[in-house]
């Protein structure tokens, strides 16, 4: 899915304050709650574990401040004093987001540095290391994103000068379990290797936002162009991604896990070109892409029978077979019915795709082909 899975930092905002622990109001307009990044979770730590190394108690519960002024109170899971250095634990909670790291322990190490040393980041058991250039942290540098930095940086050196001294700490992040529930994610297709991404614009979960998928596609885009690549794929599943394999031979760092978004991958790839783009996917969703609609879920774009049933007459159906594509039940069954009558349904199709797919990318120096395939993976259509 995407590099945390779906841990996202959309625009709304909780519609009430933080109890103990982190725990957040229902968002009036959807009923569901949100909840807080991995990056406001390491923070609400390193703040509670520096806090602990200077004055030898945890705050608990701790309060942060996140970037747009809210200020969540989280309670420790883990508190561990030792000579030079302080562990602080928070159990994340994503609210009523499906976010794989839900329930994930992040814990902070903060330990003391020589003066002048300043604030230093870690990688720990659990938390990645960046292997590959394109993302926004140099490689060799902890999977710690640059928002979750300032945060910890900031509130280390509001507990130093609260306590007359100066941050010169090296900060520690890791995630219990961590390698084991990156698998689930987008990271080691970015050069992630060995666990997470400590991520967070607003410290925010914000349940079924899109743009954590749509910032991976976005990272997916800048590896694969750091990497050299000047051929990419955008994907709507596994399936079409084994078939782009299959037909191009393309490294996994070259495929996109588009999803329902094939708007994100135009419109960044727009900005950002690559020689050849290759997007592969269901004839249904493509039939979407090809009537126009750039958001190719089920909730928010419908395959158009009617639609259908007027590319089939552009390729030679007669007005009976017509009639019985646009009264068909799925996309699949207007396909069989086309196929059966020689028509190129699916060839249409792919053309129309490509076709909307050049309208987005606005004269863009890219080549775009479009391969339509069927629930088994059998390509039904090509452009």
């Amino acid at each position: 899915m995407s590099a945390e899975a779906r841990e996202t930092d959309g625009g709304a905002q909780p519609s009430g304050g933080a109890a103990p622990g982190g725990r957040t109001a229902q968002l009036k307009h959807t009923g569901l709650r949100p909840g807080w990044t991995t990056g406001a979770c390491a923070t609400a730590a390193t703040t509670a574990a520096y806090t602990a190394l200077l004055t030898g108690d945890f705050p608990d519960p701790v309060t942060i401040t996140l970037p747009r002024g809210q200020t969540p109170a989280f309670a420790l899971a883990v508190e561990e004093l030792a000579a030079g250095r302080a562990t602080a634990g928070v159990v994340k909670d994503a609210g009523d987001d499906p976010d794989v790291t839900h329930g994930a322990l992040v814990r902070a190490t903060v330990r003391r540095l020589p003066p002048g040393s300043g604030v230093v980041f870690r990688a720990g058991p659990g938390v990645g290391t960046v292997t590959l250039p394109g993302l926004p942290l140099d490689v060799g540098e902890p999977a710690v994103n640059p928002v979750p930095r300032r945060l910890m940086r900031e509130h280390a050196e509001r507990v130093a000068a609260e306590h007359g001294t100066v941050a010169d700490v090296e900060i520690t992040v890791s995630v219990d379990h961590g390698e084991e529930i990156a698998r689930s994610t987008w990271n080691g297709r970015l050069g992630i290797l060995g666990g997470l991404s400590i991520l967070g614009t607003t410290g925010v979960v914000v349940p079924y936002s899109c743009s954590a998928w749509i910032d991976s596609i976005r990272r997916g885009v800048d590896v694969a162009r750091a990497a050299g690549l000047t051929h990419v794929a955008g994907c709507t599943g596994s399936t079409s991604e084994r078939t782009v394999v299959a037909e191009h031979g393309l490294p996994d760092i070259a495929l996109l896990d588009m999803g329902d978004f094939a708007g994100a991958v135009l419109k960044y790839v727009r900005r950002h070109p690559v020689d050849r783009l290759t997007i592969c996917g269901g004839f249904a969703k493509l039939s979407k892409l090809a009537a126009g609609h750039l958001d190719l879920h089920s909730a928010r774009s419908q395959v158009d029978k009617s639609f259908l049933a007027g590319l089939a007459r552009a390729g030679g159906a007669d007005e009976p077979l017509a009639a019985r594509v646009a009264a068909a039940n799925t996309g699949l069954e207007a396909l069989r019915l086309c196929e059966a009558a020689g028509v190129p349904l699916g060839d249409l199709v792919a053309a129309g795709a490509r076709a909307e797919a050049a309208a987005v990318l606005r004269g863009a120096p890219v080549e775009v082909d479009v391969i339509c395939i069927d629930r088994a993976g059998a390509v039904v259509g090509r452009a």
